[in-house]
């Protein structure tokens, strides 16, 4: 039975569809079947994965209204490996449908639950923000993979998703974790971003993954020619680290306990 991880920070520009993106195409060249859930109305996973959203007649849209399956609504991305759950500007108004549904926050579990024997990894890339989208992630998932910057201002907006995970495990899903926090586009030259990262170690403990992902261009190039990184120059160091990173995932899910990775 695969394992459903949401990639969230409250923060935007942090890296999250960029970490989703290439986390599921290192996953895929290690071996692991992926599915990736794109729950961020701006489509930009979808995108990044060779999947044109414009084109996309089933998309998690419809997942999350219940007028289709997860079967019925992926695709598979021939560049990266991995299956797609797609979503376009349509999802935006699923904010709106979904508040006076039943079981409104708990809608993507149920789908994924139906396909998580098809996967190793499920990852869902949510919205820069605390809606009904990112709700519904959280509320399906068994662990929460954090990318951010080593910055001042990233360091608050940490504080703000522990403590919304918490509220998540409390009152929506008790077998919710926080797996582990990666530090992205990280330029060890700035001091700065030194400093943030062993404040982070020390404050966290395991919890911050040993893989670092160096800010790399071409990483940032490869979304415009709808490659995943890992794939558009595996040669790079951005594409090594996250190779380097789905291997410690790997690793990390075999330590989690039995009960997080059968939930």
């Amino acid at each position: 039975m695969g394992s459903i991880f949401c990639v969230a920070n409250q923060k935007g520009g942090v890296g999250k569809t960029t970490t989703t993106v290439n986390l599921a195409a290192g996953l895929a060249k290690v071996g692991k079947r992926v599915l990736l859930v794109d729950l961020d109305p701006q489509g930009n996973a979808t995108m990044g994965s060779g999947v044109d959203k414009r084109t996309l007649e089933t998309t998690v849209y419809d997942v999350l209204l219940e007028s289709a399956t997860v079967v019925e609504a992926r695709t598979h991305s021939p560049q990266g490996g991995y299956d797609v759950v797609g979503a376009n500007r349509e999802l935006a108004g699923a904010e709106v449908e979904l508040v006076q549904l039943e079981r409104r926050d708990k809608r993507l579990r149920t789908a994924l639950h139906a396909v998580r024997a098809d996967y190793d990894f499920v990852l869902v890339d949510c919205p820069p923000s605390l809606s009904l989208l990112t709700l519904n992630g959280l509320a399906g998932a068994h662990g929460v993979v954090v990318p951010m910057q080593c910055e001042y201002f990233a360091l608050e907006g940490l504080s703000d998703l522990v403590n919304t995970i918490k509220q998540v495990h409390a009152n929506l899903n008790p077998d919710l974790l926080i797996i582990g926090i990666l530090r992205v586009m990280f330029d060890a030259r700035i001091t700065l971003q030194q400093q943030v990262s062993e404040q982070l170690k020390a404050h966290f403990g395991d919890k911050v993954f040993d893989t670092v992902i160096p800010r790399n261009v071409r990483l940032a190039e490869a979304p415009s020619y709808g490659v995943p990184g890992v794939v558009f120059d595996p040669a790079s160091k951005g594409a090594q680290a996250f190779v380097e990173f789905a291997r410690e995932m790997v690793e990390r899910l075999d330590r989690m306990p039995a009960r997080a990775r059968a939930a």
